[in-house]
């Protein structure tokens, strides 16, 4: 598909001769004498490029620019012109201008600006498509569940979409921590500003610093140049502080400030650099108890506890585990070409009876493979792994009272961290990958259970 170019210039000669060569290059080609005519072509028939004279009588080319940018702030605007001096190039740059070219124009380097100027375009209008595509998996539509525990989610996310207010999410792994920061940030005033992520448990003690505030070129051994930390990045949108109870004291004390006063300094600077965002922090850890153990600081904890959001875990919502499953369905079955529409009577009960110590992201596991190994139209139970029908509580017909929950939970995940293990011949860097969690969460609970690490693959 041809590229679409504005040309406007008071010199009648030149916009012909231009248009012509323009029309060479394959471009398609629209022209206007001065900068109202243009408006209203372009109102009419929007150009991907705009390639305008600076002096013309009337509207100038400048002013041109000017009502461009607040009608189309996207497309790339070019501006000519027989006078050129370094202050106007400097001036047009500032007013947003994508380039300043001198009359009389080099053919070739016009040519290389407008395909410049043409994939700019390209990538504004790329991003923004992703960009929606993202505000809409993470709408509230998108958010599954009816269940009482879960409208109070929603509800808090509803809250917030009018606030830039620090919040604290707080739930075991696998309840969708991540998901919820998204589903607020797409759904708050910074919406067009970035998400940027990070699993502060995942980045060695070490470089977490440098990686949230950046660093200057021979800070440290191994800093080559200058790097833009995560907070500089998130400017104008959203930082996500993911497993944020795993960050030591020291630095829990640097991050403080730049959280309270959103000002900072990159590790080996001592210039201070001010960002405008919202902080989203999230921990499987009950931060209150690490507050009083002096494992978390205070200040810190109340900094972020803004907005405190709770976010239940898969057994206190079970009435949502059907709903859930089906919206698994509906993705993977069609990325995977299979035409499945639906689950067994049989298979959703057995799925609604399972306690699911790994939440969410364990539900979505079991979908994935019963989609893959399914054969008919609907998932069977015969298409569900195993262990849902072996472990303890499976079957509520089975189940006998009282119990321990919190005892009988613990020794499922062991179990499950002990199988991982196995089939994987205690590499925990694979153990973790098939448990959907990092590799330093999957030590912790090796510690917690006091698993010995000599098992060897079966």
């Amino acid at each position: 598909m041809s590229r679409t170019v504005l040309i406007v210039d008071d010199e009648v000669k030149f916009v012909e001769v231009l248009s012509v060569a323009l029309k060479g290059f394959g471009y398609r080609v629209l022209t206007a004498n001065d900068g109202a005519q243009a408006l209203k072509l372009f109102e009419a028939d929007p150009a991907e490029v705009v390639l305008t004279d600076l002096r013309m009588p009337g509207m100038s080319g400048g002013d041109l620019l000017k009502e461009l940018r607040r009608r189309a702030p996207d497309v790339p605007v070019i501006i000519m012109t027989a006078y050129s001096s370094l202050k106007d190039a400097v001036n047009l740059a500032k007013e947003g201008a994508f380039d300043y070219l001198a009359k009389p124009l080099e053919i070739d380097a016009l040519e290389a600006t407008l395909r410049n100027a043409a994939r700019l375009y390209d990538a504004i209008r790329d991003n923004e498509r992703l960009r929606d595509e993202l505000a809409g998996r993470y709408s509230f539509a998108n958010l599954v569940g009816k269940s009482p525990a879960f409208k109070r989610v929603l509800a808090a996310i509803s809250e917030l979409s009018e606030s830039k207010a620090n919040v604290l999410i707080t739930g075991e792994s696998g309840t969708g921590k991540e998901m919820v920061a998204r589903a607020i940030h797409f759904n708050s005033p910074n919406r067009d500003g970035p998400f940027v992520a990070v699993n502060c448990a995942a980045i060695p003690e070490g470089l977490l610093e440098s990686e949230l505030f950046g660093h200057k070129k021979g800070a440290f051994t191994g800093a080559l140049s200058n790097r833009i930390g995560r907070f500089a990045q998130a400017d104008h949108g959203t930082l996500f502080l993911d497993e944020i109870g795993d960050m030591s004291l020291s630095l829990q004390a640097k991050i403080l400030r730049a959280i309270q006063e959103r000002i900072f300094e990159p590790v080996g600077s001592s210039e201070s650099q001010t960002v405008d965002l919202r902080i989203i922090a999230a921990t499987n850890k009950n931060l209150r108890t690490a507050v009083s153990e002096g494992k978390f600081r205070d200040d810190l904890f109340y900094r972020l506890n803004v907005f405190p959001i709770a976010l239940p875990p898969l057994r206190e919502r079970a009435d949502d585990i059907p709903a859930l499953a089906r919206h698994f369905l509906s993705g993977l079955s069609g990325a995977t070409g299979k035409r499945i529409e639906e689950f067994s009577k049989e298979a959703l009960d057995a799925m609604c009876a399972f306690s699911w110590p790994g939440n969410i992201r364990e539900l979505q596991n079991c979908v994935e493979r019963a989609v893959i190994v399914a054969k008919g139209t609907q998932i069977e139970t015969r298409d569900l792994p195993e262990y849902l029908f072996e472990a303890p509580g499976a079957s509520h017909a089975r189940m006998s009272f009282p119990l321990d929950l919190d005892r009988d939970i613990e020794e499922r995940e062991r179990s499950i961290i002990v199988e991982a293990l196995v089939q994987t011949g205690g590499v925990q860097v694979a153990a973790a990958e098939l448990l959907g969690i990092s590799e330093r969460s999957l030590w912790h609970r090796i510690k917690k259970y006091k698993i010995k690490l000599s098992t060897q693959p079966r």
